[in-house]
């Protein structure tokens, strides 16, 4: 029974970029990734639950398999672009003060103004 999924812009640019090249339809695409995926997962030199650890800290990155050690950068870099709920609070205090920063549409240095309550 096949099912629909949602994936975000980025991951799509990249899926149909990618299937263009290997003249796959985007469904094989993905189909073909999850296949490799589940290989690596399963194989002797990955261990997702060392990448778990070395994410949360537990664990040092040198001590990864160079194929655990891919995943894990996949994985920080991820991580890294996506804002948690604290930082999202902390930054719209900063714009309702007017101290946030940002760039406009033409790449300007831009300053968020003050919002008065009335």
């Amino acid at each position: 029974m096949a099912q629909s999924i949602k994936l975000g812009d980025d991951i799509m640019k990249i899926v149909r970029r990618e299937s263009e090249l290997q003249s796959r339809s985007i469904a094989g695409q993905i189909a073909h990734w999850v296949r490799i995926g589940r290989a690596i997962e399963r194989s002797g030199n990955f261990d997702h639950a060392r990448i778990t650890a070395a994410l949360a800290g537990h664990m040092e990155t040198t001590d990864l398999t160079d194929e655990e050690k891919d995943v894990w950068l996949d994985s920080f870099v991820e991580m890294m672009g996506q804002s948690q709920p604290d930082e999202d609070a902390f930054f719209g205090r900063r714009r309702q003060l007017g101290l946030g920063v940002g760039l406009d549409e033409a790449g300007n240095l831009v300053r968020e103004k003050a919002v008065h309550k009335a």
